[in-house]
């Protein structure tokens, strides 16, 4: 097998310029581009990331097929039908069953094949061990996932990695969720709650993957628990959400943004892409920069 793309050192000679992008519905707000074309002119690469608006899949592959495609990033509503143009998928992609990431990887012999990946599930990861890291704390027995799309496929997924035992899962629609838990059955055990005011027990870690235009505060209440815990919020369209805001008005809770999960999953594909470490201080200042502006 290739290489995952082409891997680079700032000892190299300037590649050929690739052309990556994002691949979704409703996303001309993305901060994406901004993330990493960044980290492109860090290192001196002379890529380019972009928003590919496309109403289905289907609508991507003159960009995958382009001789100068680099790989992408694919988000909603579109993680579950991306495997059509992957030649291969890892084992956590298959798993999740939803793809954020395609990694062009190029053979000896000039011939390159795409690889679907999902860096959504190693961001949330990524984020749950280093702050039980950092508060020298063992993960919680419970964790709770909102939402049962392709987000929340990631985020269960995440959750498990991360050592939590009792996983939750709560949906609007019952079936949709026991739908997912099905999916899972053979690798770990979910629970699927009909509503948050019915879980058996108050979880220490909490993700939020439904649009938060869809939820107010009333939704959460007397969901977090007494001791603390951490609350993650995968949509970021408002800035600050509802369960966002209930989640603050408890002491010993910390709160992490849609943005903040864009960036630790943006890390990811950008190492997978390049080979190259993300300069996270400058990717993090760019963001911030856009947000004030």
């Amino acid at each position: 097998m290739g290489s995952l793309s082409k891997k680079y050192s700032q000892d190299d000679l300037t590649p050929a310029r690739r052309n990556f992008h994002i691949f979704g519905n409703g996303i001309s707000f993305s901060i994406s581009p901004t993330i990493h074309n960044t980290g492109f002119k860090h290192y001196g690469l002379p890529h380019f990331y972009d928003i590919q608006e496309i109403e289905s899949m289907d609508d991507a592959a003159g960009f995958v097929n382009a001789p100068d495609f680099g790989g992408a990033s694919v988000t909603m509503p579109h993680k579950l039908e991306a495997h059509k143009f992957c030649q291969e998928q890892t084992e956590s992609a298959r798993l999740i069953g939803a793809i954020n990431t395609l990694i062009v990887s190029e053979n000896r012999d000039g011939t390159r094949k795409i690889i679907g990946d999902n860096t959504d599930w190693s961001g949330l990861h990524s984020i749950i061990t280093s702050h039980y890291h950092e508060i020298g704390s063992d993960p919680p027995r419970a964790g709770l996932v909102i939402g049962a799309g392709g987000a929340a496929r990631a985020a269960l997924y995440a959750i498990h990695r991360s050592g939590i035992e009792h996983i939750y899962l709560v949906n609007r629609t019952l079936s949709t969720a026991e739908k997912v838990r099905d999916a899972f059955k053979s690798s770990f055990e979910i629970t699927v709650v009909p509503a948050l005011q019915q879980l058996p027990e108050k979880p220490g870690v909490i993700i939020g993957t439904v649009p938060a235009e869809t939820t107010s505060e009333k939704d959460f209440q007397n969901l977090f628990a007494d001791d603390g815990g951490l609350c993650i919020e995968m949509s970021y369209k408002p800035p600050h959400t509802p369960l966002m805001a209930v989640a603050e008005q408890h002491p010993g809770w910390r709160t992490l943004s849609g943005v903040d999960v864009l960036l630790a999953q943006a890390f990811d594909q950008f190492r997978l892409w390049t080979g190259l470490e993300p300069p996270t201080v400058q990717m993090i200042e760019a963001v911030k920069q856009r947000s004030e502006k």
